[in-house]
């Protein structure tokens, strides 16, 4: 979305860093915010969308070295209220977000990986 609203708050980095979005009806807007940083291994976000559905979730970002690599692996938390519910009905949720998930930890390992 070229038009989306971006605004942060909170500590400029670790626990307390918040970050909100308002988009388009595809983007709806909601608020993250890193709720534990434990470096170099763990990394929780608190995630709350407000449109075009309410949601409240954590994530959570595990790094584990592996030799001169490390593996990260994420997952999301949360209940699953009744809207959630209906659209698993129609949709493939896991598809939906899975390929979101994909998305998002390429962009992590092309950034890790950026030569300095």
């Amino acid at each position: 979305d070229p038009s989306l609203k971006r605004t942060y708050s909170g500590a400029a980095s670790g626990k307390g860093a918040a970050y909100a979005w308002t988009g388009d009806k595809n983007i709806g807007s909601g608020r993250m915010e890193i709720i534990e940083s434990s470096p170099p291994s763990r990394i929780v976000l608190r995630l709350d969308f407000s449109e075009p559905f309410e949601a409240h979730n954590e994530v959570l970002f595990r790094l584990e070295p592996r030799g001169d690599a490390t593996t990260l692996t994420q997952a999301m938390y949360g209940p699953s209220p009744y809207m959630s519910k209906v659209m698993g009905i129609f949709f493939d949720m896991d598809k939906m977000v899975g390929e979101k998930y994909d998305e998002g930890l390429a962009s992590i390992k092309a950034i890790a990986e950026k030569p300095l």
